[in-house]
């Protein structure tokens, strides 16, 4: 009969085990932390994303995540004003999931009436009594109807007269020799009616040298007044398109390296700004102000831009300094994306890029430089506070 032999509670491991396992821990943490590092210094066009999915989170609304987290953390909603702690989430959450936004009548039918879904657009800062009627139009030109142009009229003024430069007072700051401000135009030959001989229709508003460029000199000539260097880039991509056949739609593909070059020739550079004029009728683009008669501004950015967050905070500031300044100047900001536009608009190029729709197929050059006036007080005075405050912060590292 063997001996009782009583078995110990205690499981003997043996060092090695251990040892191993200590090893495939750091093994495991080691490539965790390795992958991770690689991944985040990818160039963006190698990173695995998800448009959609960047789409859907960048455009919560704040009060949408303070009552999200609130649900969880009640703390979070003291971030909101009292008469806001209370929100619903069905709507934003079934807006995210059916692509139905009770104030855009277009989410609706955008997938069931062709073309419909082409007008992707948000309305991301209205101006009071602005709607869905008077969103940015974008209209091809019937090109073989205006391969010519036609004679001009009421001209005798759009050209700025030599300045003086003995009377002339010098601006109190000035960027010196640098061009900080590029001014480029990817619908270049876009023109104005009242200045076209004979010609009716808005999708004939074209030519080849009375257009939106001159607004982009006007707007030069108002900016170096106040000191801010601007170099103006007059490139006609839309004859290029005319004389190549090619389709209205590569208009930002014709422009894209245009502006790579200038960006990689001039460092100085800080603000870029495509200028466009819009498809609306006068009643939708022009506004009168203590008795003068403005073109009005309308901001787009696209949200297919994975770093569109920084064009639409820029958008977003000018557009309410412009209506502080000037009330009603500026319709709204607007962003775009899906099927038959852009959705990128070159502004990937650089954080601080703007598309600017200045009028429209009705105004006239007074209204146009009036508004490109007002439009270069407002973005001067925005301009050097950047620059106090970039100076502020270079001072204190230096002192750090």
């Amino acid at each position: 009969m063997k001996p009782y032999r009583r078995q110990s509670p205690f499981i003997t491991i043996e060092g090695i085990h251990i040892v191993k396992a200590v090893g495939i821990f750091i093994s495991v943490m080691f490539l965790l932390f390795s992958v991770s590092g690689i991944i985040t210094k990818l160039n963006d066009s190698f990173r695995l994303s998800s448009l959609n999915v960047h789409n859907a989170v960048a455009e919560l609304d704040i009060e949408m995540l303070y009552a999200i987290m609130g649900t969880e953390n009640r703390y979070f909603l003291e971030g909101l004003p009292k008469n806001e702690q209370k929100i619903s989430l069905a709507k934003p959450l079934l807006a995210m999931a059916t692509n139905i936004e009770f104030d855009d009548p277009t989410s609706f039918l955008g997938r069931e009436l062709p073309g419909l879904y082409a007008f992707h657009q948000k309305v991301i800062a209205p101006r009071d009594g602005s709607d869905y009627t008077d969103m940015p139009i974008e209209s091809t030109p019937p090109f073989k109807k205006i391969e010519k142009d036609v004679p001009v009229k009421n001209t005798e003024d759009i050209d700025p007269a030599p300045a003086d430069e003995d009377t002339a007072p010098p601006p109190e700051q000035s960027t010196g020799e640098k061009d900080v401000v590029y001014i480029y135009f990817t619908h270049n030959r876009e023109s104005f009616l009242p200045h076209l001989e004979g010609v009716t229709d808005p999708d004939l508003a074209q030519h080849s040298e009375v257009n939106v460029t001159k607004v982009g000199d006007r707007l030069k000539e108002e900016l170096e007044q106040r000191g801010i260097g601007t170099a103006v880039d007059k490139t006609d991509f839309i004859g290029k398109i005319i004389n190549d056949g090619l389709d209205y739609s590569v208009a930002y593909d014709l422009s894209r390296p245009v502006v790579q070059d200038a960006l990689a020739a001039n460092r100085d550079v800080s603000y870029v700004m495509d200028i466009h004029r819009d498809s609306q009728p006068r009643e939708k683009t022009t506004i009168e102000i203590n008795g003068k008669s403005y073109a009005k501004i309308m901001f787009v950015y696209g949200r297919e831009n994975p770093d569109f967050e920084k064009n639409k905070k820029i958008a977003e500031d000018l557009h309410k300094r412009l209506n502080e300044a000037y009330p009603g100047i500026s319709r709204k900001v607007v962003s775009k994306a899906g099927t038959g536009v852009d959705g990128v608009y070159n502004q990937d190029l650089h954080g601080n890029a703007l598309l600017i729709e200045i009028g429209g197929y009705e105004n006239n050059f007074e209204e146009l430089y009036n508004t490109a006036e007002a439009f270069a007080e407002v973005f001067s005075e925005y301009y050097w506070q950047a620059e106090a405050v970039n100076a502020d912060e270079e001072t204190d590292k230096t002192q750090q």
